[in-house]
């Protein structure tokens, strides 16, 4: 009876726990939905006010984390490269190089790290500094103006990090593969006509396809996690620094269980069309 009292309680846990997932989700989708609407119907303010909060946001979020961005972006395409062309001349395989780097970078490490960067840089700036409009009443007064604060105040947060969010890891991928090659030059040989056409035949539609719905979710995601947060603070200047960690955490486990899930269902489909399952 003790035993499945026990697996009875736990199972009541992980049932309550995924049941607040849902309904955490459910609400960050209606805050995105409602967001667009406001921005869409309310002409309180006008779009190039709007325009100048996006551009804020996409210079703080992606033209400041460009020099980050390049550091890791030439450390990561270098290691790949070197470690790949060392493992796979010694395999005697050398012209996988480009599959195991669009696999690796592309498809990997682009995305995740760019979404950790911006969690990291943006995505707690937003939400310290929502929770401090919050507890300074500045929300309060910009809805007594009649001004929404979704179209004014999540909106351009939420289109500037998406473009941002974007524009950085299609940058760090550039960097990786181009910059990665140059510094593995100065180590080991390699002819750039080798490399430029394993990479041009190891490219495919499909990997355009997962780029953009990897780092599209997590520019979404992030910027309305951090938002949502930052809004539920109620007074006091103490639930700032708390709200802004669940943001940091909730962004994270948002952003790496998608990526996760996309890149299996992914790897399942291409096993299902060799046959293999």
């Amino acid at each position: 009876m003790h035993k499945l009292a026990f697996i009875t309680s736990r199972l009541d846990s992980w049932g309550a726990q995924l049941i607040s997932v849902f309904v955490y989700t459910k609400e960050l989708l209606m805050m995105t939905y409602l967001s667009v609407r406001a921005v869409i119907y309310d002409e309180t303010q006008g779009l190039r006010a709007i325009f100048s909060v996006v551009s804020a946001q996409i210079y703080f979020t992606g033209f400041q984390a460009l020099p980050i961005i390049s550091v890791l972006a030439l450390a990561s395409g270098s290691i790949v490269i070197m470690q790949s062309n060392l493992q796979l001349n010694f395999l005697g395989g050398n012209e996988m190089i480009g599959n195991l780097l669009v696999v690796i970078i592309v498809r990997e490490i682009s995305p995740l790290l760019t979404a950790l960067v911006v969690i990291a840089r943006s995505g707690t700036a937003v939400a310290s500094e929502l929770g401090n409009m919050r507890v300074n009443k500045e929300i309060e007064a910009l809805e007594s103006m009649s001004i929404n604060p979704l179209s004014y105040i999540v909106f351009p947060r939420l289109f500037g990090g998406l473009i941002s969010v974007i524009c950085l890891a299609f940058y760090f991928t550039l960097v990786s593969l181009v910059g990665g090659f140059v510094v593995t030059k100065l180590v080991h040989d390699m002819p750039l006509n080798f490399y430029l056409d394993s990479l041009a035949q190891a490219f495919s539609g499909e990997d355009v396809i997962l780029f953009l719905v990897k780092n599209t979710f997590s520019g979404v995601f992030i910027f309305i996690i951090c938002c949502y947060q930052g809004f539920s603070v109620k007074r006091s200047p103490h639930e700032v620094p708390q709200v802004t960690t669940k943001a940091v955490m909730n962004s994270i486990f948002y952003v790496m269980g998608f990526n996760l899930t996309v890149t299996t269902l992914f790897y399942l489909n291409q096993l299902i069309r060799l046959g293999v399952l």
